[in-house]
Formats: structure tokens, sequence, C-alpha cells
């Protein structure tokens, strides 16, 4: 396939899935110690329609711009080269990154296979909608979600455990967690878009 015939594939395929693409939904991985796993998240992310990623990096593991992360040939080759199409900003710490959404109006929920904090709901039991503006956080396998996360979030969302081990690594949490919340927003979003079409007419 020659280079244009390669540019014009690309063009058609972001035109199509554009309108699936669930505006207004950030997946925040804080800490992870793992480049294969952010990776792997990245992937999800742009697999589910995930709008970005932000990835708190306390370490300064990763580069501070999103085109050398897209250069940074580990982190394309984990994430299958999804981080060359889908938005990725790190932040030095976990306040700085509450900061920056709060003052977009972001509302955060955290993830655990825990309950923690006061309000606290099952997986596929919680709405998802009710937000316009939402960044889902999630930890590390060591530690988890941290308290100040906890605090400065609405809900915890956990996911159900039914086996001797309660935990899941982060690429397949937040697989499970965003699969579920994209479906309810995207849903939304349809619904929404059907209504505005019938009112037009």
């Amino acid at each position: 396939m020659k280079e244009e015939e390669k540019k014009e594939s690309v063009r058609k395929r972001a035109n199509e899935i554009k309108p699936f693409i669930c505006k207004n939904l950030i997946a925040v991985i804080e800490n992870p110690t793992d480049i294969k796993n952010i990776g792997t998240v990245i992937r999800n992310v742009s697999a589910l329609g995930v709008e970005k990623t932000y990835i708190v990096d306390r370490r300064g593991y990763l580069p501070e711009n999103w085109q050398d992360m897209r250069e940074k040939k580990v982190l394309s080759k984990t994430s299958v080269s999804a981080v060359k199409w889908s938005f990725v900003k790190r932040f030095d710490s976990s306040e700085k990154c509450f900061n920056h959404l709060e003052k977009n109006n972001f509302v955060s929920i955290v993830t655990s296979p825990h309950i923690k904090g006061e309000n606290n709901v099952v997986l596929h039991k919680g709405d998802y909608t009710k937000y316009k503006k939402l960044a889902v956080w999630f930890g590390t396998e060591a530690k988890g979600i941290s308290d100040l996360a906890v605090q400065r979030s609405k809900m915890c969302a956990n996911i159900p455990m039914y086996g001797m081990i309660e935990s899941l690594n982060l690429g397949t949490s937040t697989g499970i967690v965003l699969y579920e919340i994209t479906k309810q927003r995207r849903a939304y979003q349809e619904k929404a878009k059907r209504a505005k079409q019938k009112k037009s007419i």
C-alpha cells in the first residue's frame, strides 16, 4: 500500500470511530510501576473509546511531552501503537492531577476490589452517566489507589471478586471497568443524539 493510500485509510478509520468516542471521559493511572502495564492501559483506552489517559508519574519515568511519549519504542510496542492515536498526559503528583481535573470541572471516581471511602458501588450497579465530565482512577497492584484519591473522589467502584485471589493486574482491571463505563456512556450519548434528531424534525 502506498503512503498516500495508508494516510487515506487512517483518515477513514478515524472518521468512522469518531462518533463512538466517549467524550469527557478520562482514565487516570496512579503511579504505575511497569511500562508494559502502562502500554496495556493505553491500548485498552484506545480500543474502548475512552477520550484520554492521564498518568501520575512521580518518578519522572515517562517523557513530559506526548509527542516524545509517542516516540518511546517500548510504550509504542506494548500499546500496539495506540499511544500514537490516543492522547496521554503525565503529572508529577496525584494532587496536581486532581487540581487540573477539578479546574476543568471533572468529577473523579476511584476503582478498587475492596470497599473504600464513604460512597461505594459494585461496578455493574453504578450509574456512570450522571457526570458530564468523568475521570476514572486506577491504582497499582501492589498498593492500590491512594488515600488522597479516595478522599477527593465522589465514589469507589468495586469489581466483584469471587475467587481466592482478590486482585487483578492493571491491564485487566482497566479493561473490565472501562468496558462497563464506556458501554453506559455510549448508550447514553446515542439516546441523547436520537432525542436531539427527533426534536429537530
